[in-house]
Protein backbone atom coordinates (compact mmCIF):
# COMPACT_ATOMS: atom_id res chain seq x y z
CA UNK A 1 0.00 0.00 0.00
CA UNK A 2 0.95 3.13 -1.26
CA UNK A 3 2.04 5.61 1.79
CA UNK A 4 -0.07 8.04 1.77
CA UNK A 5 -3.05 6.14 1.30
CA UNK A 6 -1.66 4.48 4.65
CA UNK A 7 -1.91 8.03 6.18
CA UNK A 8 -5.36 8.95 4.64
CA UNK A 9 -6.90 5.14 6.07
CA UNK A 10 -4.71 5.86 9.54
CA UNK A 11 -6.99 9.13 9.96
CA UNK A 12 -10.52 7.66 9.11
CA UNK A 13 -9.32 5.06 12.06
CA UNK A 14 -7.98 7.50 14.46
CA UNK A 15 -11.75 9.68 13.33
CA UNK A 16 -13.67 6.48 13.89
CA UNK A 17 -12.18 5.90 17.22
CA UNK A 18 -11.99 10.06 18.30
CA UNK A 19 -16.10 9.99 17.41
CA UNK A 20 -16.84 6.99 19.16
CA UNK A 21 -15.40 8.27 22.45
CA UNK A 22 -16.73 11.79 21.95
CA UNK A 23 -20.47 9.92 21.44
CA UNK A 24 -19.80 8.30 24.99
CA UNK A 25 -18.79 11.04 26.07
CA UNK A 26 -22.40 13.06 24.61
CA UNK A 27 -24.24 10.43 26.63
CA UNK A 28 -22.93 10.16 30.36
CA UNK A 29 -21.62 14.29 30.34
CA UNK A 30 -24.21 17.00 30.01
CA UNK A 31 -20.90 18.98 29.82
CA UNK A 32 -19.47 17.88 26.70
CA UNK A 33 -23.69 17.48 25.34
CA UNK A 34 -24.37 21.11 25.73
CA UNK A 35 -21.02 22.58 24.84
CA UNK A 36 -20.85 20.51 21.59
CA UNK A 37 -24.51 20.26 20.78
CA UNK A 38 -26.44 22.90 22.56
CA UNK A 39 -30.28 22.43 22.62
CA UNK A 40 -30.38 19.96 19.50
CA UNK A 41 -31.57 16.33 20.60
CA UNK A 42 -28.99 14.03 20.38
CA UNK A 43 -30.54 10.98 20.22
CA UNK A 44 -31.55 12.91 16.59
CA UNK A 45 -28.28 13.25 15.64
CA UNK A 46 -26.85 10.16 16.56
CA UNK A 47 -28.86 8.38 14.76
CA UNK A 48 -27.31 10.43 11.47
CA UNK A 49 -23.57 10.72 13.12
CA UNK A 50 -23.10 7.55 14.37
CA UNK A 51 -23.57 5.42 10.96
CA UNK A 52 -22.19 8.41 8.50
CA UNK A 53 -19.27 9.42 10.54
CA UNK A 54 -18.36 6.83 12.98
CA UNK A 55 -18.97 3.66 11.16
CA UNK A 56 -18.76 5.42 8.20
CA UNK A 57 -14.83 6.43 8.70
CA UNK A 58 -14.20 3.24 10.16
CA UNK A 59 -15.36 1.47 6.98
CA UNK A 60 -13.07 3.96 5.18
CA UNK A 61 -9.62 3.01 7.28
CA UNK A 62 -10.94 -0.54 6.40
CA UNK A 63 -10.21 0.68 2.71
CA UNK A 64 -13.64 1.24 1.61
CA UNK A 65 -12.82 4.28 -0.90
CA UNK A 66 -16.79 4.97 -1.07
CA UNK A 67 -16.97 5.59 2.62
CA UNK A 68 -14.63 8.12 2.31
CA UNK A 69 -16.40 10.26 0.01
CA UNK A 70 -19.45 9.71 2.43
CA UNK A 71 -17.70 10.76 5.45
CA UNK A 72 -16.18 13.61 3.93
CA UNK A 73 -19.43 15.06 2.51
CA UNK A 74 -21.47 14.33 5.58
CA UNK A 75 -18.70 16.16 7.30
CA UNK A 76 -18.90 19.14 5.24
CA UNK A 77 -22.64 19.02 5.51
CA UNK A 78 -23.03 18.88 9.23
CA UNK A 79 -19.82 21.84 9.43
CA UNK A 80 -21.89 24.10 7.55
CA UNK A 81 -25.07 23.16 9.63
CA UNK A 82 -23.69 23.60 12.88
CA UNK A 83 -21.66 26.45 12.20
CA UNK A 84 -25.01 28.46 11.17
CA UNK A 85 -26.67 26.68 14.03
CA UNK A 86 -23.99 28.20 16.48
CA UNK A 87 -23.98 31.64 15.09
CA UNK A 88 -27.80 31.75 15.30
CA UNK A 89 -28.08 30.98 19.22
CA UNK A 90 -24.60 30.75 20.25
CA UNK A 91 -24.44 27.80 21.39
CA UNK A 92 -22.68 24.20 20.05
CA UNK A 93 -19.73 26.79 19.34
CA UNK A 94 -17.18 23.61 20.49
CA UNK A 95 -18.86 21.37 18.28
CA UNK A 96 -18.72 23.63 15.35
CA UNK A 97 -15.20 24.16 15.60
CA UNK A 98 -14.73 20.43 15.80
CA UNK A 99 -16.55 20.07 12.70
CA UNK A 100 -14.07 22.16 10.85
CA UNK A 101 -11.46 20.48 12.07
CA UNK A 102 -13.06 17.34 11.33
CA UNK A 103 -14.50 18.23 7.94
CA UNK A 104 -10.53 19.50 6.93
CA UNK A 105 -9.15 16.77 7.72
CA UNK A 106 -11.71 14.00 6.25
CA UNK A 107 -11.40 16.08 2.82
CA UNK A 108 -7.55 15.75 3.28
CA UNK A 109 -7.75 12.01 3.78
CA UNK A 110 -10.38 11.63 0.87
CA UNK A 111 -7.53 12.56 -1.37
CA UNK A 112 -4.92 10.30 0.29
CA UNK A 113 -7.26 7.72 0.09
CA UNK A 114 -8.35 8.29 -3.57
CA UNK A 115 -5.41 9.61 -5.34
CA UNK A 116 -2.75 8.96 -2.91
CA UNK A 117 -1.76 12.72 -2.36
CA UNK A 118 -3.42 16.11 -2.10
CA UNK A 119 -4.06 17.65 -5.22
CA UNK A 120 -2.68 21.28 -4.09
CA UNK A 121 -2.20 22.37 -7.75
CA UNK A 122 -5.33 23.04 -8.07
CA UNK A 123 -4.73 26.44 -6.23
CA UNK A 124 -2.92 27.66 -9.29
CA UNK A 125 -5.74 26.45 -11.81
CA UNK A 126 -7.66 29.50 -13.82
CA UNK A 127 -7.47 33.33 -12.53
CA UNK A 128 -4.25 31.86 -10.45
CA UNK A 129 -2.47 30.35 -12.75
CA UNK A 130 1.27 31.37 -12.83
CA UNK A 131 1.92 34.11 -15.97
CA UNK A 132 4.84 36.17 -17.02
CA UNK A 133 3.36 40.11 -16.54
CA UNK A 134 2.92 41.84 -19.74
CA UNK A 135 6.11 44.14 -20.64
CA UNK A 136 4.68 47.45 -19.25
CA UNK A 137 6.35 50.57 -17.45
CA UNK A 138 7.27 50.84 -13.84
CA UNK A 139 4.40 53.06 -12.76
CA UNK A 140 1.70 50.91 -14.21
CA UNK A 141 3.46 47.81 -12.43
CA UNK A 142 3.58 49.95 -9.48
CA UNK A 143 -0.11 51.48 -10.17
CA UNK A 144 -1.20 47.70 -10.34
CA UNK A 145 0.69 46.25 -7.45
CA UNK A 146 -0.80 49.02 -4.86
CA UNK A 147 -4.74 48.29 -6.45
CA UNK A 148 -3.67 44.92 -5.17
CA UNK A 149 -2.73 45.36 -2.08
CA UNK A 150 -6.01 47.66 -0.84
CA UNK A 151 -7.85 44.80 -2.34
CA UNK A 152 -6.04 41.83 -0.80
CA UNK A 153 -5.19 43.74 2.14
CA UNK A 154 -8.65 44.57 3.00
CA UNK A 155 -10.14 41.34 2.42
CA UNK A 156 -6.94 39.39 4.04
CA UNK A 157 -6.57 41.77 6.69
CA UNK A 158 -9.76 43.80 7.21
CA UNK A 159 -13.21 41.62 6.23
CA UNK A 160 -11.88 38.16 6.84
CA UNK A 161 -10.21 38.75 10.42
CA UNK A 162 -13.64 40.33 11.36
CA UNK A 163 -15.84 37.96 10.22
CA UNK A 164 -13.60 35.13 12.39
CA UNK A 165 -13.89 37.39 15.50
CA UNK A 166 -17.64 37.44 14.95
CA UNK A 167 -17.84 34.00 14.84
CA UNK A 168 -15.45 33.41 17.60
CA UNK A 169 -17.75 35.55 20.14
CA UNK A 170 -20.88 34.18 18.83
CA UNK A 171 -19.61 30.73 19.10
CA UNK A 172 -18.91 31.57 22.95
CA UNK A 173 -15.09 30.79 22.34
CA UNK A 174 -13.50 34.18 22.86
CA UNK A 175 -10.76 34.12 24.96
CA UNK A 176 -8.75 36.90 27.23
CA UNK A 177 -5.90 38.63 26.21
CA UNK A 178 -3.79 40.75 27.82
CA UNK A 179 -4.02 44.27 27.86
CA UNK A 180 -0.97 45.15 26.33
CA UNK A 181 -2.15 42.97 22.87
CA UNK A 182 -3.63 45.48 21.41
CA UNK A 183 -0.76 48.06 21.53
CA UNK A 184 1.71 45.65 20.83
CA UNK A 185 -0.27 44.24 17.72
CA UNK A 186 -0.81 47.93 16.36
CA UNK A 187 3.53 48.00 16.34
CA UNK A 188 3.85 44.74 14.63
CA UNK A 189 1.38 45.49 11.88
CA UNK A 190 2.32 48.64 11.38
CA UNK A 191 6.35 46.60 11.11
CA UNK A 192 4.96 44.04 8.86
CA UNK A 193 3.16 46.30 7.14
CA UNK A 194 6.36 48.26 5.84
CA UNK A 195 8.06 45.45 5.26
CA UNK A 196 5.05 44.16 2.75
CA UNK A 197 5.05 47.17 0.79
CA UNK A 198 9.00 47.34 0.60
CA UNK A 199 8.65 44.05 -1.07
CA UNK A 200 5.58 45.02 -3.14
CA UNK A 201 7.49 48.23 -4.27
CA UNK A 202 10.90 46.24 -5.00
CA UNK A 203 9.10 43.67 -6.80
CA UNK A 204 6.85 45.86 -9.24
CA UNK A 205 10.07 48.65 -9.75
CA UNK A 206 12.98 46.04 -10.51
CA UNK A 207 10.88 42.99 -11.50
CA UNK A 208 8.52 44.10 -14.17
CA UNK A 209 5.70 42.39 -12.71
CA UNK A 210 3.30 42.32 -9.76
CA UNK A 211 2.87 40.37 -6.82
CA UNK A 212 -0.03 38.26 -8.38
CA UNK A 213 0.64 35.11 -9.93
CA UNK A 214 -1.38 36.04 -12.83
CA UNK A 215 1.41 38.79 -13.48
CA UNK A 216 4.35 37.45 -12.25
CA UNK A 217 7.93 39.84 -12.16
CA UNK A 218 10.06 38.96 -15.00
CA UNK A 219 13.08 39.89 -13.63
CA UNK A 220 14.82 38.23 -10.72
CA UNK A 221 14.93 40.81 -7.60
CA UNK A 222 17.40 40.56 -5.34
CA UNK A 223 17.61 44.52 -4.07
CA UNK A 224 15.49 45.21 -1.15
CA UNK A 225 14.54 42.54 1.46
CA UNK A 226 15.07 40.24 -1.40
CA UNK A 227 18.51 39.86 -0.41
CA UNK A 228 18.38 38.37 2.97
CA UNK A 229 15.03 36.78 2.35
CA UNK A 230 13.10 34.98 -0.32
CA UNK A 231 9.81 35.45 0.91
CA UNK A 232 9.49 38.72 2.41
CA UNK A 233 5.88 39.42 0.98
CA UNK A 234 4.83 35.76 2.94
CA UNK A 235 6.63 36.92 6.16
CA UNK A 236 4.71 40.13 6.26
CA UNK A 237 1.58 38.70 5.29
CA UNK A 238 1.69 36.31 8.12
CA UNK A 239 2.93 38.60 10.82
CA UNK A 240 -0.09 41.36 9.39
CA UNK A 241 -2.33 38.71 9.75
CA UNK A 242 -1.44 37.78 13.82
CA UNK A 243 -1.01 41.41 14.11
CA UNK A 244 -4.33 41.32 13.35
CA UNK A 245 -5.56 39.23 15.61
CA UNK A 246 -3.76 40.76 18.52
CA UNK A 247 -5.65 44.26 17.88
CA UNK A 248 -8.96 42.07 17.94
CA UNK A 249 -8.11 39.65 20.92
CA UNK A 250 -9.10 36.92 19.15
CA UNK A 251 -7.04 33.67 18.36
CA UNK A 252 -9.14 32.38 15.57
CA UNK A 253 -7.35 35.14 13.87
CA UNK A 254 -4.09 34.30 14.60
CA UNK A 255 -4.99 30.51 14.22
CA UNK A 256 -5.85 31.94 11.11
CA UNK A 257 -2.31 33.76 10.50
CA UNK A 258 -0.42 30.05 11.47
CA UNK A 259 -2.40 28.07 9.16
CA UNK A 260 -2.10 30.46 6.25
CA UNK A 261 1.89 30.35 6.72
CA UNK A 262 1.64 26.61 6.83
CA UNK A 263 -0.70 26.34 3.35
CA UNK A 264 1.96 28.37 1.82
CA UNK A 265 4.71 26.80 2.61
CA UNK A 266 3.46 22.80 1.86
CA UNK A 267 0.67 23.96 -0.51
CA UNK A 268 1.75 27.17 -2.58
CA UNK A 269 5.73 27.43 -2.21
CA UNK A 270 6.60 23.87 -3.90
CA UNK A 271 4.49 24.98 -6.78
CA UNK A 272 6.18 28.42 -7.29
CA UNK A 273 9.72 26.84 -6.58
CA UNK A 274 8.85 23.94 -9.55
CA UNK A 275 7.75 26.91 -11.67
CA UNK A 276 10.85 29.04 -11.08
CA UNK A 277 13.17 26.62 -11.51
CA UNK A 278 11.24 25.28 -14.55
CA UNK A 279 12.23 28.90 -16.30
CA UNK A 280 15.09 29.77 -14.95
CA UNK A 281 17.44 26.47 -13.84
CA UNK A 282 19.89 26.76 -12.12
CA UNK A 283 20.03 30.65 -11.29
CA UNK A 284 16.67 29.89 -9.21
CA UNK A 285 18.58 27.47 -7.76
CA UNK A 286 21.46 29.48 -7.39
CA UNK A 287 19.65 32.36 -5.54
CA UNK A 288 17.33 29.74 -3.10
CA UNK A 289 20.74 28.05 -1.76
CA UNK A 290 22.37 31.31 -0.96
CA UNK A 291 19.37 32.76 0.40
CA UNK A 292 17.09 31.38 3.51
CA UNK A 293 13.30 31.49 2.75
CA UNK A 294 11.86 32.04 5.93
CA UNK A 295 14.44 33.30 9.03
CA UNK A 296 16.23 36.53 7.22
CA UNK A 297 19.85 36.46 7.59
CA UNK A 298 22.23 39.69 7.36
CA UNK A 299 25.64 37.62 7.70
CA UNK A 300 26.98 36.71 4.02
CA UNK A 301 27.91 33.36 2.88
CA UNK A 302 31.26 31.84 1.96
CA UNK A 303 30.87 31.04 -1.86
CA UNK A 304 27.40 32.20 -1.73
CA UNK A 305 26.59 32.39 -5.61
CA UNK A 306 24.55 35.83 -4.68
CA UNK A 307 27.29 38.72 -3.92
CA UNK A 308 26.84 42.26 -3.76
CA UNK A 309 27.99 44.56 -6.44
CA UNK A 310 29.80 47.42 -5.21
CA UNK A 311 28.38 50.60 -5.31
CA UNK A 312 25.06 49.24 -6.86
CA UNK A 313 22.99 48.71 -3.59
CA UNK A 314 21.76 45.16 -5.01
CA UNK A 315 22.55 42.14 -5.52
CA UNK A 316 24.10 40.22 -8.60
CA UNK A 317 24.12 36.44 -9.67
CA UNK A 318 27.06 34.66 -11.35
CA UNK A 319 27.33 35.44 -15.36
CA UNK A 320 26.42 32.18 -16.10
CA UNK A 321 22.25 32.80 -13.96
CA UNK A 322 19.37 33.87 -16.10
CA UNK A 323 17.22 36.53 -14.66
CA UNK A 324 14.27 35.41 -12.62
CA UNK A 325 11.42 35.72 -10.46
CA UNK A 326 11.61 36.28 -6.70
CA UNK A 327 9.36 34.24 -4.11
CA UNK A 328 6.86 35.96 -2.27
Amino acid sequence: MPRFIWWGRAYFALQALAGALWWAAVAVSPTVRTATLGSLDPALVAAFDIPLFVVGSAAAAAGVRAAAAIVAAWSAVVTIALGAYATATTQAGAGALLMVAAAAGSIAALCLVWWGRIPVEWIIRGPFAFRAARQRGARFHVAATFGQIVVFWGFFLGVLPLFLDFLERRWGLAAAFPQAAGPAGVVVLIVASALGIWSAVSMSTRGNGTPLPAAMATTLVVAGPYRWIRNPMAVAGVVQGAAVGLMLHSWFVVGYAVLGSLVWNYAVRPLEEADLKARFGSGFEAYREAVPCWIPTLRRRRNSPVALTPGSGRHALPPSDMPEVPLR
